[in-house]
């Protein structure tokens, strides 16, 4: 039997966690998020990965973790952080797994910047930035380079700014 492995992509602010986690509930299977995975193997914060070992470092870490998840038998949904899918060859590794269905929440621009202003301090890559003006340029750039990789997935679910019970059953539909 395969084991269905859901992997959520998508910038930060898209709501991979959240629906994540609502939708491995809906489907009776585990929740995993990469940045808890990362925090567990390097037992500190991705913050303070960042700000110690840098982005670099971060980004080999994840792409191991990735492929150590992604390579378990058992089924789960994943979300990955918002720039998993665009360094190394992770995205390739993603598409080229036969149990593993990847999934692009594609988020309006001004939805982003709305809920990441609120929570930029949390947010490594975007504390820096001191108006919604600057972090919206900052996204549109984010999401022109990361696009190639995203619009890769095998499904694209357009989360505006529904409720995650909305997004949850969009997925639910294209899957069943």
């Amino acid at each position: 039997m395969i084991y269905m492995k859901i992997v959520l992509l998508g910038y930060m602010g898209s709501g991979k966690s959240s629906v994540g986690k609502k939708l491995a509930g809906v489907l009776g299977i585990p929740f995993k998020d990469m940045d808890d995975e990362i925090e567990k193997q390097e037992g500190i914060p991705i913050p303070n990965i960042f700000s110690e070992k840098g982005e670099i470092y971060f980004r080999k870490v994840e792409s191991e973790v990735l492929q150590s998840i992604l390579t378990r038998p058992d089924g789960f949904v994943l979300a990955t952080g918002g720039g998993t899918p665009c360094y190394g060859d992770s995205m390739d590794f993603i598409l080229g797994l036969e149990d593993v269905l990847s999934i692009y929440l594609k988020t309006p621009l001004d939805v982003l910047t709305t809920r990441l202003f609120s929570q930029k301090e949390n947010r490594p890559l975007v504390a820096h930035l001191k108006t919604e003006v600057e972090l919206n340029e900052f996204i549109r750039k984010h999401l022109f380079e990361r696009a190639y990789f995203y619009n890769q997935a095998e499904l694209i679910i357009k989360n505006d700014e529904e409720c995650v019970n909305d997004t949850v059953e969009k997925i639910i539909l294209k899957l069943f």
